[in-house]
């Protein structure tokens, strides 16, 4: 069954899957790296959707952790002519026929040497892959493997109009949301990648559509959205944010949630954080084929956050994960490969997500000793002139029955196999019974 909203009011302040589409579309054709104009390009746009977003530059050279703000990247062209001036290989045709942070270059060139500097997928022949050398000097063309077997000439001119500049910066996006505490829920997400749909346009694209919605509801948490690059964004930010990281109890890394595939949640360090049975019984409840995966310290940018001197609670949610579908980092992930019902379906899983944060609690039974008599205070019936039948019934019991002080409602969900809006409902009409009363937060 697909994944519904918290509320049908509620969904009507966020992007639609076409929407959410469109964005990815007009964002998709940006050259974007780990720094540069692309990120500014992308981030300017966001911010048409966010008005409150604000836009950080990070010196190059500057420490962040173990690592150090890299130079700044920009490219204009870049080419490779045969012998009659024709490009074979165009930047312009493609941004991905760079290989990212290429230093700038002219000249001629054997086909020997060339070859040296030529990535391809022997594999998948008509696709183009995406490669980088952020870190390591060096320059390169990206091309299709039957491209390349039609480079015959014995030479080559070639042309990098790129930068490096040492006086640059890194960049990246930030957007509050104030709440009722200042308890943070982090979500995070990247905007380095040029013109990949799925990775990393989709998780972009739902963050944005989150962020609308969130900004409309009435939020117990504080929300934080860090739209950065990948790996060295969030080393960057965590580096320049202790008082904030402090405050974080919940997390998500936003990502491949456009394509097909079913939903794949990747468990946070701690395993069993509150974000990790969040994610779980939301992808329960909601019923479509799931994966939870336990905790890897490889993937996006959970690995940074979830470092052991930070060791914060935030997972990854996907599709299909990266690596695992042909398309991924190749020129076959374009828009048309990302669908808008899927960027939808994502959409509503992490609206229920929040929901599902935001409505957890810790409850005492004030009445513990038996059964309290709920026939004569009318809870067998449904509430607001629903009928849950059997169900709203074994909802109170749960409820009655864990509610000890120590089970939260995620706990006593995942114990009763009860949806967790059913028991949110349930826990209200304890309490206006004066049966049930919220010692705590969630936990």
């Amino acid at each position: 069954m697909p994944v519904t909203a918290p509320s049908s009011a509620a969904s009507a302040t966020a992007l639609t899957g076409e929407e959410m589409h469109a964005l990815l579309a007009r964002l998709y054709p940006i050259c974007r790296s780990i720094t540069g104009d692309g990120v500014r390009q992308t981030l300017a746009v966001v911010g048409e959707y966010l008005p409150a977003l604000v836009v950080h530059e990070v010196p190059s050279g500057t420490p962040a952790l173990d690592w150090t703000v890299p130079v700044e990247w920009n490219i204009r062209d870049a080419w490779v002519k045969n012998a009659a001036g024709e490009r074979v290989i165009d930047f312009r045709a493609h941004n991905l026929h760079v290989l990212q942070y290429s230093q700038p270059k002219h000249g001629w060139v054997t086909r020997q040497e060339l070859e040296e500097h030529l990535f391809s997928l022997p594999d998948q022949p008509d696709l183009i892959p995406y490669r980088t050398s952020y870190y390591q000097p060096n320059w390169g063309f990206c091309l299709s493997h039957r491209q390349r077997e039609q480079l015959l000439d014995e030479h080559y001119e070639i042309g990098i109009d790129s930068t490096l500049d040492e006086a640059g910066s890194l960049t990246y996006g930030e957007l509050v949301l104030p709440g009722a505490t200042e308890e943070e829920v982090l979500l995070s997400c990247h905007c380095c990648h040029p013109s990949l749909a799925n990775d990393n346009l989709s998780g972009l694209v739902v963050a944005v559509g989150l962020a609308r919605w969130l900004a409309r509801e009435p939020r117990r948490y504080t929300y934080r959205f860090v739209f950065g690059p990948g790996t060295i964004g969030s080393i960057v930010w965590l580096s320049r944010n202790p008082a904030a990281v402090a405050r974080i109890r919940h997390g998500l890394v936003l990502t491949l949630l456009g394509g097909p595939g079913q939903f794949t949640y990747k468990q946070s360090r701690r395993r069993t954080a509150e974000i990790d049975q969040a994610v779980a019984l939301v992808l329960r409840d909601a019923g479509p084929p799931h994966e939870v995966r336990p905790w890897l310290p490889y993937g996006y940018d959970e690995r940074q956050y979830g470092s052991p001197g930070f060791n914060l609670p935030v997972g990854c949610l996907s599709r299909t994960p990266f690596g695992e579908f042909p398309e991924y980092h190749t020129s076959a992930d374009t828009p048309d490969f990302v669908r808008p019902a899927e960027l939808a379906g994502s959409l509503a899983l992490v609206q229920a997500v929040c929901a599902a944060l935001e409505h957890n609690r810790i409850y005492r039974n004030l009445s513990p000793f038996g059964e309290p008599q709920l026939g004569r205070r009318g809870l067998y019936k449904g509430v607001g002139g629903g009928q849950e039948g059997a169900d709203w019934q074994m909802a109170l019991l749960w409820l009655l029955n864990l509610s000890d002080g120590s089970a939260s409602l995620l706990a006593v969900a995942a114990q009763a196999n009860l949806p967790l809006p059913l028991l949110h409902r349930a826990a209200h009409a304890l309490e206006a019974a004066g049966l049930l009363a919220a010692v705590a937060a969630g936990g």
